[in-house]
């Protein structure tokens, strides 16, 4: 009988990536197995594995990947996959770290492992430190913050929405898709997040990034990217594996990256409003790029789209993203409003768009019999990303119309205590089988509202069961299954920690830019 601790961490990244896992002996003695099965290219490939005494580990290596692994424990092969039987006892630290290389050289040198560990506690130790709020929820806005960190490409900036691909929205389901990519709309709220936090250098970085994503002909601009930019992110489905519990299909890649998104324009340039309020100011060439973007909007914006969703079932005249356009004239129009630059010339016509926008919105999209805005112009179909109007200060959360819209979505998107994104058989826009899990930003979203229309009380109730449904490291998916009380869809999900950290600040009152964005 015993008991031992496994300590799980990747060093901040120097020469090379490692995955170090150490285990440490509590009490008595435990018997423990140890299996590795290394397979590259998604499974598909089996590697080539010996040993090298001179590099003091087990090598695995196939076609540009080189894998060691180094250990005291001494191991063998059986059935292509590397075993290891060995006893921890109390006091015991057995360390095992696994290094990936490139195969046409040699491994990297050995590490220390606890030396390792004790840089990455300090690493992570520091950085948290710079959050300085004290609110109540102060430990779950720094462990949302550490994993935005985490999720951050640190050669380049770029943040991936999630870490995963085709980890399904419904087990069995085929709403499997492939996240680890950076969006432009998590670029934009990603940012906005970081700075209200204090982050002001990796909110720095992060624009930078976007800067540099989005350059060239407006016409051209994705709403995904790879980490350093790239632009080419084919979808494919992989057909030898099964799938996450039997969940066809696995794709690599992501079609979205071609779709044309009105929103992410918003997103880009509330983001780019909020790095100017703090500091990060626009230069030059940041001008002549805002310029062509509002210019390419101002001839697009009535254009159907595929939305913040992502449909597959073709494009149309969403709501969300006509209130997301508005935005980007709104907050381009603020930018111009104190420079003294040659953008201001267009501050009169951007204006006039803006309000052009914001009326058509008003018009096509509200239904009074539903008294709520709809999904899409003309539809009965209601759409959890609206609660965000308010949020974006489309129009006040005292406005009867937003306050019927909140009510209609509690009524109607609301499942055992959450907030489903919409309902795709009744909408009938997402062109796919199936249904999903209700969806975790949207039910923090739905606490923003309740809070700012003095639902006080119902609104930390949901945050604190929003809280409830994080894993054991304090990890947001997705979505949920309420009934399984499960977990859905890639992870960690970037989105979810980012309205989660928004929320704790609105609900504590702290979120002062808000009051700005209104």
């Amino acid at each position: 009988d015993g008991a031992v601790r496994l300590i799980d961490f990747m060093p901040p990244r120097g020469e090379n990536p490692d995955i170090i896992r150490i285990i440490e002996g509590l009490r008595g003695k435990v018997s423990m197995q140890m299996e590795l099965i290394i397979r590259f290219d998604y499974g598909y490939i089996v590697p080539w594995v010996r040993r090298r005494k001179r590099f003091d580990g087990l090598e695995a290596i196939a076609g540009p990947d080189g894998l060691i692994l180094r250990t005291p424990v001494e191991m063998r092969g059986k059935d292509l996959t590397t075993v290891a039987e060995f006893t921890v006892a109390k006091g015991d630290r057995i360390p095992f770290v696994l290094t990936w290389f490139a195969s046409h050289i040699d491994p990297p040198r050995k590490i220390n492992p606890e030396h390792a560990l004790h840089d990455t506690e300090v690493f992570w130790g520091d950085w948290a430190k710079q959050f300085q709020s004290e609110g109540k929820w102060r430990d779950a806005i720094v462990r949302s913050l550490i994993t935005l960190k985490g999720l951050t490409y640190a050669p380049t900036g770029g943040l991936v929405a999630a870490l995963t691909t085709s980890l399904p929205e419904k087990i069995g389901g085929v709403r499997n898709w492939d996240y680890r990519y950076c969006w432009l709309r998590d670029a934009a709220l990603i940012l906005l997040v970081l700075l209200r936090a204090g982050y002001r250098e990796e909110a720095k970085s992060w624009r930078e990034w976007l800067l540099r994503a989005i350059a060239g002909s407006p016409a051209q601009m994705q709403t995904i990217y790879g980490v350093s930019g790239e632009r080419r992110l084919i979808e494919y489905e992989i057909s030898w594996l099964s799938g996450y519990e039997n969940s066809r299909p696995v794709r690599v890649g992501n079609a979205a990256s071609n779709q044309f998104q009105l929103d992410v324009y918003g997103e880009v340039l509330a983001a780019v409003w909020q790095g100017d309020c703090a500091g990060i100011k626009m230069t030059d060439p940041d001008w002549s790029l805002m310029v062509a973007i509002m210019k390419f909007l101002e001839s697009h914006w009535q254009e159907p789209d595929e939305g913040i969703w992502e449909v597959r079932g073709g494009r149309q005249q969403f709501t969300h993203s006509k209130m997301m356009a508005w935005l980007a004239f709104d907050r381009a129009i603020k930018l111009v409003e104190d420079c003294e630059c040659a953008a201001y010339e267009h501050f009169d016509r951007w204006q006039k768009v803006r309000d052009q926008i914001h009326a058509q919105v008003c018009d096509k999209a509200y239904n009074p019999k539903k008294k709520a805005f709809t999904q899409v112009y003309g539809s009965e179909a209601l759409d959890a990303s609206l609660l965000t109007m308010p949020l974006v200060g489309f129009l006040p959360v005292t406005d009867e119309r937003v306050r019927g819209t909140v009510e209609a979505i509690e009524r109607e998107l609301m499942q055992d205590g959450f907030v489903l994104r919409y309902r795709p058989q009744e909408a009938g826009v997402d062109g796919l089988p199936g249904t999903e899990g209700v969806f975790l930003p949207c039910s923090f979203w739905l606490a923003d509202c309740w809070h700012l229309l003095g639902r006080k009380k119902e609104a930390r109730e949901l945050f604190e069961r929003l809280l409830d449904v994080r894993n054991d490291l304090g990890l947001l998916s997705e979505e949920y299954d309420p009934r399984a009380k499960r977990q859905l869809g890639n992870f960690p999900q970037a989105f979810s920690h980012v309205a989660l950290v928004s929320c704790a600040r609105i609900l504590g009152d702290e979120d002062r830019l808000l009051a700005r964005d209104d």
